[in-house]
């Protein structure tokens, strides 16, 4: 998250005589994150995330992510609920933006989970995944593994020659054996598509919200799992913690049990978590201007993951019991 787009309480104030939920108190922006503008908002009704949408995000999608939202909310998983303005409609716009008004959760993030929390974690995206399977609406992995050659071969056409251009001969070795190996008929719903720690609030080592769905969509179960080992599992970029990978899988599993040939392709689906990662990655930091609010996540993290899973052999290896 981060404050793009500056609202004056003025602003804030015409907008909230189109919701019910109370007069203002305070709107603070919150600076961290990288997609869109969000403020806290407190009214005398209580606390409230305000959203503005800012130009990375196809407003065509926003359907999407409120309903999927919304959808989960009623049946109470810890997201935040979109509010309804009077008229009924989420999504209202300000200075020419969409904006959505969304429930607050308590609690923090943290940067270096323990096992409880890798055990929660797990648990929430298996809730999720159960929760969401009677949620329709579709929307396309818009950075699926057919995705990767593309923004790799835009990536070394933008490169200067630095450590990262004498990466991309190995990317490519890797980008080919992955489309080769990568399963196609394994169980399918919705996923969250970047359930890193940042984006779950615990209160000690219970789950008190998970936030940021924007890059939801339709794609294989087992894949958003292996997301999350790449996100959660390691203490250092260059150093796996087997014990966290463990926690992070019997949490899942304890609410959907994988099937055979998901714990067999977890491996190959590690790495294609951590190819869409480093691309991404490496694509926004040269394409993010050095002055910019935010700045872009290091690539180099991912590397490395690479490397160790491109040395993994089972899903033993990786935390499957």
């Amino acid at each position: 998250m981060a404050v793009y787009t500056v609202v004056s309480d003025e602003m804030i104030d015409h907008v909230l005589l189109q919701y019910d939920i109370g007069q203002r108190q305070s709107l603070i922006g919150i600076t961290q994150g990288v997609e869109n503008t969000n403020y806290k908002l407190e009214t005398t009704e209580g606390s409230f995330i305000l959203t503005i949408y800012e130009k990375r995000v196809d407003p065509a999608d926003l359907p999407f992510f409120i309903n999927l939202k919304t959808h989960l909310a009623h049946k109470d998983y810890p997201c935040p609920m979109p509010i309804a303005a009077k008229d009924g409609q989420v999504l209202r716009q300000i200075e020419r933006k969409f904006m959505a008004i969304v429930s607050f959760h308590n609690g923090t993030c943290t940067a270096s989970p323990d096992l409880e929390q890798c055990h929660a974690a797990g648990a929430i995206l298996a809730k999720m995944h159960i929760k969401s399977a009677d949620f329709t609406m579709p929307r396309t992995n818009a950075l699926n593994q057919h995705t990767w050659q593309k923004l790799a071969d835009q990536i070394k056409t933008d490169l200067a020659d630095n450590k990262h251009f004498s990466q991309m001969s190995q990317i490519q070795k890797w980008l080919i054996q992955i489309e080769k190996d990568w399963p196609t008929e394994l169980p399918k719903g919705v996923i969250h598509g970047d359930l890193f720690p940042d984006n779950v609030l615990f209160e000690d080592t219970a789950i008190t919200g998970v936030i940021d769905f924007y890059f939801a969509c339709q794609d294989m179960l087992a894949y958003d799992l292996a997301i999350m080992i790449n996100a959660w599992c390691f203490d250092n970029p260059e150093q796996f913690n087997l014990h966290k990978a463990k926690a992070l899988i019997a949490g899942y599993s304890a609410h959907r049990m994988l099937q055979d040939d998901e714990i067999k392709a977890l491996p190959i689906l590690a790495r294609g978590a951590s190819m869409r990662f480093y691309l991404t990655r490496l694509y926004d930091l040269i394409h993010t201007p050095k002055d910019a609010q935010v700045k872009p996540h290091n690539p180099d993290d991912y590397w490395h993951r690479l490397k160790f899973f491109h040395l993994i052999a089972s899903s033993q290896e990786i935390g499957v019991s």
